[in-house]
């Protein structure tokens, strides 16, 4: 019989049979019965999340299948409380999808999925796994082609991790193979995704502030969007370069917040003055120089030179004159000549000449 008091109809279910008809979907006898789907994702996704150790690898994994080349992992403690926030340069959420990727099932591998040494990947249930152990989880800031920036807060007392947080790992190279010894903490994790997928991207680690100051010292803001005026509206900007697009402190600062980074605005003087260190990416780190990737311009023999035409070379400069037109305007000054540029097997140098615009 219907009770009018209750609207929910899920409730009103559980009311009658102690939340068993939301649970159940039959009754076997003997004790047996068969869980409805939705409980038994429910206990898969408990036991799929044990540690904050274990989050980490799976928002890693979320950022590489969506073809991130960089992620950022701006971890922190306030007493009990671990937050995470993994940022990515890989192609994004639409901003329809911010609340349902939490759901179970929800994934865009329909006709793939990703096995590496953590299992399969790609059954929608990673980021639900999350949701479900933690105190709270959400997209930050995502859209197509602007990567993504996703926060979890997890209780250390619920979902435990390694009382060594500080410790890095030791990291011994025999030929193509690595031995990774050391705490099974948040840096390990790193450690050992980056060496798995050492061909696909490169992970970065530390605390907000000093994320911050990574993406702000080693990412490049693409030469159309300086070009074109783009960078005033940081909230358009792919994620990863806000930080550098910002012109002092207060920006950096609204910056950093639109990634899900709260700082003050004395930590923000602070990156832009250079007192906060950038991080190098991890295996640089523990290994004390780069591995190459599949998409740079190093192979395992030998470094290769980037050669330009001079068609080329001739065409980067006038790009890189229209650039500095804009720090012409703002400072009252004037390129003097074209854009000096020099290339060696690491990097493109450019300098610019400039002098008064009374001159």
């Amino acid at each position: 019989m219907a009770n009018p008091e209750v609207n929910d109809l899920a409730e009103f279910v559980s009311s009658l049979g102690g939340g068993d008809g939301l649970r159940i979907e039959e009754r076997l006898g003997n004790g047996y019965v068969r869980l409805r789907i939705s409980e038994a994702e429910r206990r898969q996704a408990l036991h799929d999340i044990r540690s904050v150790e274990d989050a980490v690898i799976e928002l890693l994994r979320n950022s590489r299948d969506a073809g991130a080349r960089r992620i950022y992992v701006a971890t922190s403690r306030d007493d009990t409380l671990r937050t995470i926030t993994i940022i990515d340069d890989g192609s994004g959420i639409p901003k329809t999808m911010h609340a349902k990727v939490f759901d179970a099932r929800v994934t865009t591998k329909l006709d793939t999925v990703h096995m590496d040494r953590w299992g399969i990947h790609g059954r929608g249930m990673a980021l639900y796994s999350i949701k479900h152990n933690a105190e709270s989880a959400r997209v930050v800031a995502s859209d197509l082609g602007l990567g993504a920036s996703i926060e979890a807060v997890f209780n250390v007392n619920k979902v435990t991790e390694r009382a060594d947080q500080s410790t890095w790992p030791k990291v011994k190279r025999d030929g193509e193979s690595f031995e990774v010894r050391g705490p099974k903490n948040v840096a390990r994790a790193c450690v050992e995704f980056a060496l798995e997928s050492k061909d696909d991207c490169r992970v970065y680690l530390g605390s907000p502030s000093e994320v911050v100051a990574t993406m702000r010292k080693r990412v490049e803001v693409p030469m159309e969007l300086i070009g074109s005026g783009q960078t005033t509206n940081v909230e358009n900007l792919p994620l990863v370069v806000r930080p550098a697009c910002a012109t002092d402190a207060r920006g950096l600062q609204w910056a950093a917040e639109t990634l899900g980074i709260s700082m003050s605005e004395r930590t923000a003087h602070r990156i832009v003055r250079h007192q906060i260190a950038p991080v190098k990416n991890v295996l640089a780190k523990v290994l004390g120089t780069s591995v190459s990737t599949r998409r740079s311009l190093t192979n395992s023999s030998q470094t290769r030179r980037l050669m330009l035409s001079e068609k080329d070379k001739e065409e980067l400069g006038d790009n890189l004159a229209k650039a500095f037109a804009i720090i012409a305007e703002r400072y009252y000054v004037k390129l003097d000549g074209q854009p000096r540029i020099r290339i060696d097997s690491e990097a493109i140098h450019v300098s610019f000449g400039y002098c008064d615009s009374d001159d």
